[in-house]
């Protein structure tokens, strides 16, 4: 029975003797740096993180001292001003906490618009406003713990990824989300008590294949993918005034509002006013001048029937024209028709999801300029499916099978 006392910050621990030891040693190659009565439950989190590896937990600690110190991560809270742009467009917000009194973080993935951010923003900009979010849950853990007398710790993200298509592959977007994951990774370890997936969409596999290099084994078992249960799931783990009514809690904002648009940021689209720089979005691309009344095709092999096709473009000064082909024998059979786009004024992008395997074409038509030849920075991809994923997602389902959610999302969600 709770009577009101704080207990002593490791009175539940329970560790092997191993884990003790590891402990230990890491407490002492750490003694020019850590204070004595550091718990020995924020010692054990770094070594989960490294499979009990002391060279390796020490090693973690201190780069995450010189980042921390470098970025001033102890002074977030009192010191940071969110640019105006990520406090309107940087999806998630908390809603408050789970039945064992951790933080509960609802993520929208699927309107984050990362292009518009990344051109609005630096980088320092957005690993300090992410670092922020867990100085900020670190602090609920504090008041957690005090007024529920014992510790507090984890945190609780419904990741909803309604509105996710293809655009969410844009390659630097994804690689900077993911450079954002393992920061957070890396400075706190062991933060993460479950990830509960709504709303999958068809893509989800090969969202997830693209993430899974730093997905650990542990991770993995937190992660949750929720089908026809979501409501159960969620309200089995959180009270009802805890969740947003519109995941099938009773908590709304003050006007009614089911979403909590004051507490979750909604994201969208990204205005231009607030761009400084674009031109470190086309770094990834590859240069090419299609001459005057000319073509150029770029050959794609798709091995598999259900992997995704991307294309990415901006061309200088002057439109071209776009279509995607499909190679059988002689004939180049249209996918996506040819048509003149205004990829001057802004770069272009898509995908398709290719039914069967072959040779696709990316077409880029200047034939019907005459006069001028025109300067393209382009790219194009093809990210395959993976039956071994799809097997490993489909052990994530938390009811049901991955097929199911499947056939559910496969027409609302491309």
């Amino acid at each position: 029975m709770d009577n009101g006392k704080s207990k002593p910050v490791d009175a539940d621990a329970n560790y092997s003797a191993k884990e003790k030891v590891a402990i230990d040693n890491l407490r002492a190659k750490l003694s020019d740096i850590v204070r004595p009565d550091t718990p020995d439950s924020d010692l054990w989190k770094w070594l989960k993180a490294r499979q009990f590896d002391v060279s390796k937990a020490e090693q973690m600690f201190r780069a995450s001292k010189a980042f921390r110190e470098n970025i001033r991560a102890d002074f977030l809270l009192s010191e940071h001003s969110v640019p105006e742009v990520l406090q309107k467009y940087l999806t998630g917000g908390f809603s408050g906490y789970d039945k064992e009194g951790s933080p509960v973080r609802v993520e929208l993935f699927g309107y984050l618009d990362m292009k518009g951010i990344m051109a609005s923003v630096r980088k320092s900009d957005l690993e300090k406003s992410k670092l922020l979010q867990c100085e900020q849950t670190v602090q609920m853990w504090k008041e957690q713990s005090k007024k529920l007398g014992r510790k507090v710790e984890g945190l609780t993200v419904i990741f909803d990824m309604d509105g996710v298509s293809t655009k969410m592959m844009w390659r630097p977007g994804l690689q900077m989300y993911l450079h954002l994951v393992k920061v957070l990774e890396d400075n706190y370890p062991e933060m993460m008590k479950r990830l509960l997936v709504v709303n999958a969409p068809r893509i989800f596999p090969i969202l997830y294949k693209l993430a899974r290099p730093l997905i650990s084994d542990d991770m993995r078992k937190k992660i949750f993918v929720l089908g026809a249960d979501c409501k159960e799931f969620l309200l089995k783990h959180i009270d009802a005034d805890q969740l947003p009514a519109y995941l099938g809690g009773t908590l709304t904002d003050p006007d009614g509002n089911p979403r909590c648009a004051t507490m979750i940021c909604q994201g969208g689209e990204v205005p231009e006013k607030y761009y400084l720089d674009s031109s470190d979005l086309l770094q990834h691309l590859q240069e090419a001048t299609i001459p005057r009344g000319d073509k150029l095709l770029v050959d794609l092999e798709v091995g598999n029937p259900g992997s995704i096709l991307r294309w990415e473009f901006k061309t200088e000064d002057h439109d071209v024209g776009f279509g995607v082909f499909l190679k059988d024998g002689q004939k180049n059979i249209p996918i996506v028709p040819v048509k003149r786009v205004n990829s001057h004024l802004v770069a272009e992008d898509g995908s398709i999801v290719c039914d069967v395997a072959g040779t696709y074409l990316l077409c880029f038509d200047n034939t019907f300029s005459w006069t001028r030849a025109k300067k393209i920075y382009y790219m194009g991809e093809v990210i395959d499916s993976d039956d071994a994923i799809t097997s490993e997602i489909r052990d994530l389902v938390s009811k049901g099978d991955w097929k199911t959610l499947e056939e559910k999302f496969e027409t609302t969600h491309l």
